[in-house]
């Protein structure tokens, strides 16, 4: 037992020097990489691999204890991960997230530790269950996994003192042996989760590092463009009437452009937070959320800004961030008026609407738009990060980010669409009572 206890101190004093900066700023992934492949795969291989492990511990290599009934359930919840498409969908939503972290914590810690104890901790499930730790800490969070394989645990040797099966005693020394095993595959599992959940977050702060001092060397020339238009304005007062209003305009142009550069930068450097959403959220109210957006939008000619309409049916409160959701209603203007430009027909008044409603007791923003549409297979791909309908000026974030934004209201965002025939984005969010 000395030497599990000297293992456990070692382990965590370097634990405590690794993971200061985690704690301190913690970036929890309750599903690590969640797209949807990885966790259809992770179902599939929980729905088929467990009846095939039954075939091998109750039939070809026999061991002391199997259930049927056990290995049917656990491949029923890897099912549900298939059959269920809103447990698959990117970004998760926060109910897909509790019910990812509740199948993983049944069929993994709980229902490997309840099986290596009623299996009398035998040399199949002492390499099993120590496999468990390093699948468990490569599905999620190493916060969640170390919890969960904890409590799992726990809650495996209560139950089987309970109504497991009655076993002789184990051979002296067994148990510190098996001890020492699990604990150097625990440590292990944590030790390279911890790495990778600190290299991910570093590479993410490293990225909007790199955004931010591009911002910022960008803005410098955009500044002195804006000087140059006050000079011009000023100049344009010295000279004769029509020369004058001729330098008035270009002032205007130069004006408008810098402050369209500067929208877009912002806009960019908050996509790319895809995964640093503030946690705090405010009471949105969602008629001056969109009067708002609409106003404080850059658009490129008057003509843009006629074609936008806002009609408020029915105003609603929702709680989350007032800030992003205003940039989810700019990414969504945005992509309207770029797909009304690429349009044949010229836009004109009522061309883009954006309305407020509520509808089955729930508050509903709607975002459309006559202008090209988009082919229905692509219906399924817009929300995926980095994907993008317009390659040549499009970053693949912005809708991606207007999922996740909405997600964190407990919100669904939609779109209804086909080519030639414009699009209709509906954001449905929980109205708050009054």
């Amino acid at each position: 037992m000395s030497t599990i206890r000297a293992v456990y101190t070692g382990a965590n004093e370097m634990l405590r020097s690794w993971t200061s900066n985690e704690v301190v700023r913690p970036l929890v992934e309750p599903i690590l990489h969640p797209s949807r492949w990885r966790i259809r795969a992770l179902g599939l291989a929980t729905a088929f691999g467990h009846p095939l492990f039954y075939f091998a511990w109750a039939k070809l290599l026999p061991q002391p204890y199997e259930s049927l009934a056990l290995r049917i359930l656990v491949s029923v919840l890897g099912i549900s991960l298939l059959v269920f498409p809103s447990l698959t969908a990117t970004p998760p939503r926060k109910s897909a997230v509790v019910v990812f972290t509740a199948i993983f914590w049944l069929t993994l810690p709980l229902f490997f530790a309840w099986m290596y104890f009623c299996n009398g901790g035998n040399a199949v499930w002492l390499a099993s269950f120590g496999a468990m730790f390093l699948i468990y800490y490569h599905v999620t969070d190493w916060r969640i996994a170390t919890l969960g394989s904890a409590s799992g645990t726990l809650l495996a040797w209560l139950a089987f003192k309970a109504f497991g099966p009655a076993l002789p005693e184990w051979p002296d020394g067994q148990v510190a042996t098996n001890a020492l095993v699990l604990a150097f595959c625990w440590i292990m599992g944590l030790i390279l989760a911890i790495s990778s959940s600190n290299l991910r977050r570093e590479q993410l702060n490293s990225t909007l590092a790199t955004m931010g001092i591009m911002a910022h060397e960008l803005r410098t020339p955009l500044a002195t463009i804006s000087l140059i238009g006050d000079a011009i304005r000023n100049e344009a007062a010295a000279c004769e009437p029509e020369a004058g209003a001729s330098l008035e305009k270009l002032a205007d142009r130069l004006h408008a452009t810098v402050r369209n550069m500067n929208h877009q930068i912002d806009g960019q450097i908050t996509n790319a937070r895809l995964m640093r959403l503030p946690t705090h959220l405010d009471v949105v109210n969602a008629a001056d959320l969109v009067r708002e957006a609409v106003a404080g939008y850059p658009y490129r000619t008057a003509r843009e800004r006629e074609c936008v309409t806002v009609r408020v049916e029915q105003d609603f409160q929702f709680r989350g961030s007032h800030a992003l959701f205003l940039q989810v209603i700019d990414n969504l203007l945005k992509n309207a008026l770029r797909s009304l430009a690429a349009a044949s027909h010229s836009s004109g008044p009522g061309d883009l609407l954006v309305l407020v409603r509520t509808s089955g007791g729930r508050g509903q923003i709607v975002v459309q738009d006559r202008g090209v549409g988009m082919d229905p297979r692509l219906r399924t791909l817009i929300f995926t990060p980095f994907f993008s309908t317009n390659r040549a000026s499009g970053h693949g974030l912005g809708l991606a980010f207007c999922q996740r934004v909405v997600h964190s209201a407990e919100g669904t965002i939609r779109v209804q669409s086909a080519t030639t025939q414009g699009a209709s984005f509906t954001i449905e969010l929980p109205v708050l009572a009054a």
